[in-house]
């Protein structure tokens, strides 16, 4: 408690509460109910009475002796007279109270107000700093608690999508693993057909080579014996009679030539080539007979006389077996 302040300090003398009167009332009635407790015990005990008590002796030695005559009964003696009780005590009146003495309250100090007061904001500020503290860490376990389960989510949302792509790529190369065996199979099949359209074409082939090279080797044997049997070495140099067959065959050899070379040149040269066919106008055989000198004319002309096959043939459908086939170098100016 705060002591009161003397008047050298400055402040009023401070007057100390009136004790009060209720505890000294109780104590004066205990104090009188226990007397007369007392006094009721006593009385109670002065009227209690004696109790008689008699006692016969016998000898348990001498049972079979006659008994005594017992002495008569004694009178009974009258009851005692009760004594009156005595008169209670009556308590002792109560004091008389004691009178009130009024008291001028006491005038307030004003800076022990303004210092309760000021106490009085101090500890509402401190309450409302500790509620502000209060909630500002209820509100970091919020965050917190909202951040790990972010945290958490963001996790299993990860495995998951981690899972589904390793299922992915499991499936994906499942799939590659099953077209790769699709693609070989394919492959081997495809290969496999093929090799045989190879064997096939190269037996045809083979066979086509083989029927065309009996049919030349009958051809040269069937000339041989009809030169053999006419006695004439003479060969033919080209149909000199069909102008239209000579320039027909001229016309198909120059337009599959092709010299990139210079014409201009002097002398005018002229390469002449020999060429053996078959009758349907398929060439066999291309020889040169006579250069122009230069090499690369002989090349092209020979080139262009290979492509032109077959070769046209006369009106009436035949050919000429053996050609003697001139070009110069000014025919393809």
């Amino acid at each position: 408690m705060t002591e009161p302040k003397s008047a050298n300090t400055g402040s009023p003398y401070y007057v100390p509460p009136e004790p009060k009167r209720l505890p000294a009332f109780l104590l004066a009635v205990a104090v009188h109910a226990a007397l007369l407790a007392f006094l009721a015990i006593g009385v109670s005990w002065q009227k209690v009475n004696p109790v008689t008590v008699e006692a016969e002796v016998w000898d348990m030695a001498v049972q079979s002796a006659a008994a005594p005559e017992l002495p008569p009964e004694p009178a009974p003696e009258p009851e005692p007279t009760p004594e009156p009780e005595p008169a209670p005590t009556p308590p002792p009146p109560p004091p008389p109270p004691e009178p009130v003495v009024e008291r001028p309250a006491p005038t307030p100090d004003p800076e022990i107000a303004l210092r309760k007061e000021r106490e009085r904001k101090e500890e509402e500020k401190k309450k409302l700093a500790a509620e502000k503290r209060e909630a500002e860490k209820k509100r970091e376990r919020e965050e917190e608690r909202k951040q790990e389960l972010a945290e958490q989510k963001k996790k299993d949302e990860a495995e998951r999508k981690q899972k589904e792509l390793a299922a992915k790529k499991e499936e994906e190369a499942a799939k590659k693993k099953e077209a790769d065996k699709l693609a070989a199979e394919k492959k081997k099949e495809a290969d496999k057909l093929a090799a045989d359209k190879k064997k096939k074409d190269a037996a045809a082939a083979k066979a086509e080579a083989a029927k065309l090279e009996k049919f030349r080797q009958d051809e040269l044997k069937r000339m041989a014996g009809a030169m053999g049997s006419s006695g004439s070495a003479a060969k033919s140099t080209g149909p000199k009679s069909d102008g239209g067959y000579i320039a027909a065959i001229t016309a198909a050899i120059k337009s599959n030539t092709a010299y990139p070379g210079n014409t201009d040149v002097s002398g005018n040269p002229r390469a002449t080539f020999r060429v053996d066919q078959l009758p349907t106008g398929e060439i066999m055989s291309v020889r040169l007979v006579k250069s122009s000198g230069v090499p690369e004319f002989d090349r092209a002309v020979e080139n262009g006389i290979k492509k032109a096959s077959p070769l046209p043939k006369k009106k009436d459908g035949t050919v000429e077996r053996t050609l003697d086939v001139n070009f110069s170098m000014k025919d393809y100016d």
